[in-house]
């Protein structure tokens, strides 16, 4: 029940402070102007409940994945193409359970796994200061700046002959094409970044005596995160992509069989079920790297910086 005080003004105002109903507002008091801006800038930080997860961010998913799956049972009912162009899901089904009983399933995944994270954890070492160096050296930034974005728009599979003249078939000509592929959109991804912090951050940082060495790691890196892995994740998409096309055109013994290679041999046995097997398990790794990697880092450092809120 709201009270009947009467503030200085003679006007009288409720238990919060406010004027009660129906009495003229004082145009000078700012408590209502103050609260909305505070709640204005108060993030959600209470947890989503699982019902809620689990329509929003499972159920699309997996009713688009029901739709595909549907569209191409029909497209097979319907033959809209032979047996030995286009499998049914079926058959599919059946390659990877015959994969999985004969122990062969996750070596194929480990294979090519393996290779894709350590190439890419190597070009985050060499991308992430190249990127600065970049960024802040106006005289590197002028000398390999367009190179590097040439580098990035050139298609990875290029990368393959020589790597193969060069090193040889064996990992080091994988983790090479991985390298040229990834390094360039780290770099840029933080170039990017360091692009878009205002400056009186880095006025205020060199006021501070944060230069050199310690302004980049207490100024710039942080305020350039957002840039710099968006970075990232382009890197592994594109460490990823490359890995394939080395893996699809490398062939050897001693290499093992990976994504890449299991895709290949499917083409030559003409065997569309191992060849759709093999692309779904493409598909399969890289979105479950996005999902339990990049997404979660990068909602972490939106939501840290109040840019991702509960709509």
């Amino acid at each position: 029940m709201a009270s009947t005080d009467t503030g200085a003004t003679g006007s009288t105002v409720g238990d919060d402070g406010r004027p009660a109903t129906g009495e003229p507002r004082d145009p000078h008091d700012l408590t209502g102007l103050e609260a909305g801006l505070d709640a204005l800038e108060t993030v959600q930080t209470s947890r989503t409940p699982l019902r809620e997860t689990l329509l929003r961010k499972v159920l699309p998913p997996v009713t688009a994945v029901v739709l595909v799956l549907a569209l191409w049972q029909l497209l097979v009912w319907f033959e809209v193409a032979p047996d030995y162009k286009l499998p049914s899901p079926a058959d599919v089904g059946s390659e990877i359970r015959d994969a999985w009983l004969q122990g062969t399933l996750l070596d194929y995944i480990w294979t090519s796994v393996s290779r894709g994270l350590l190439g890419f954890l190597l070009a985050l070492v060499i991308g992430t200061p190249l990127g600065l160096l970049v960024a802040r050296v106006r005289f590197v930034r002028a000398a390999i700046g367009p190179v590097l974005s040439g580098l990035q728009s050139l298609p990875s599979v290029a990368w393959v002959p020589p790597a193969v003249i060069w090193l040889g078939l064996d990992d080091s000509m994988m983790y090479a094409v991985i390298l040229l592929g990834a390094v360039p959109s780290i770099a840029n991804g933080l170039v990017a970044g360091v692009d878009q912090i205002p400056p009186l951050f880095l006025r205020a940082g060199r006021t501070l005596g944060a230069t050199g060495l310690r302004g980049a790691w207490h100024i710039v890196m942080p305020a350039a995160l957002p840039g710099y892995l968006a970075g990232l994740k382009q890197g592994w998409a594109f460490a990823w992509r490359s890995l394939m096309a080395a893996e699809i055109i490398a062939s050897s013994p001693d290499l093992g069989v990976g994504l890449g290679q299991l895709l290949e041999n499917g083409r030559s046995n003409s065997s569309m079920p191992q060849v759709f097997l093999a692309i779904f398990l493409i598909l399969l790794v890289g979105v479950a790297i996005d999902l339990l990697i990049f997404s979660p880092l990068e909602r972490r450092v939106l939501r840290g910086r109040g840019l991702l809120v509960s709509r």
